[in-house]
């Protein structure tokens, strides 16, 4: 029988390596970062000697990823914070916990350094862990009554200008209500998680990541309301593009979608979260903020 990922139980101190509590782990690895290959194929060998099923893709293979993702217990993510997006974004619906290993600069979303890797899996497969649980978002793309599209996000939705150095006006409602018309390089409608991205690169606040809301802010705001607002969970925003130039629609900042004027952005809190897996203390976004601040 399948175990109930988001429900995992304290493993007790004497349960041996031998008889791990997850059976089968998925290791996504980003294909353009060399070390990524490198740790994939180690750490595949290492769990597979243990006796758990072991499934390896690249983050750019989406179709196959899908095809194993509801098999496995755990998702670690070797990259940098972009390969643990994809990863979110991937494993929340199926909730899969995931365990990122940082390999690029920043590490914000990343768990575990490469030093001593095999020492912290085992202390995972101990059951020497909580679970961190982290909103996600919606965005439902319309276009008149048709709904084009529907898009997960971890960090965060952006609508905003094109490649042309003009502002766009943005109609935004808030619970279906008219809230403002922004004129401005864009909108972000943000998670907790993406406080600390593109969101705080404009002056936004940051919030915990444990936090259930959802943060609205402008980029680059003229002569239009300029301050960030801080909604509650079940909020629904919705954004009306307004321009006779090109706008854009990004989620994550990792792809993003051409939107014509008319074209309506509606952002809610996903049905579900995604969960990580912690060795840290909760403590531990604090420490990680002031390091990366410095």
């Amino acid at each position: 029988m399948k175990m109930d990922k988001t429900a995992l139980p304290a493993a007790s101190p004497e349960l041996e390596v031998s008889s791990p509590r997850f059976k089968a782990v998925g290791i996504l690895q980003h294909p353009k970062i060399q070390k990524a290959q490198e740790f994939g194929c180690q750490m595949a060998e290492y769990l597979e000697g243990l006796g758990l099923e072991v499934y390896r893709s690249s983050t750019w293979d989406d179709a196959e990823v899908e095809s194993w993702i509801d098999r496995v217990d755990l998702l670690i993510a070797l990259g940098g914070d972009g390969t643990v997006l994809k990863a979110a974004r991937m494993a929340f619906r199926s909730g899969t916990p995931i365990l990122g290993i940082n390999l690029g600069r920043l590490g914000f979303l990343s768990e575990l350094k490469p030093e001593n890797w095999e020492e912290k899996i085992r202390d995972i497969l101990h059951g020497q862990y909580w679970l961190e649980n982290r909103l996600m978002l919606q965005a439902k793309y319309w276009r008149g009554d048709d709904l084009l599209a529907v898009y997960d996000a971890l960090n965060d939705v952006v609508v905003s200008r094109g490649s042309l150095a003009r502002t766009v006006r943005l109609d935004t409602y808030v619970e279906k209500e008219f809230f403002t018309t922004y004129k401005a390089d864009g909108v972000i409608v943000a998670t907790p998680t993406g406080s600390t991205a593109y969101a705080l690169a404009v002056g936004g606040p940051i919030l915990p990541p444990q936090l259930k809301n959802m943060l609205l802010i402008p980029i680059a705001p003229h002569l239009s309301m300029d301050r960030a607002i801080v909604l509650s969970q079940e909020t629904i925003v919705d954004i009306k593009v307004s321009t006779d130039h090109p706008a854009i629609l990004t989620i994550d900042g990792q792809f993003e979608v051409s939107l014509k004027d008319g074209d309506v952005i509606s952002v809610t809190a996903a049905p579900v979260e995604s969960h990580f897996v912690r060795t840290q203390d909760k403590a531990y976004f604090y420490r990680t903020l002031m390091e990366r601040l410095r």
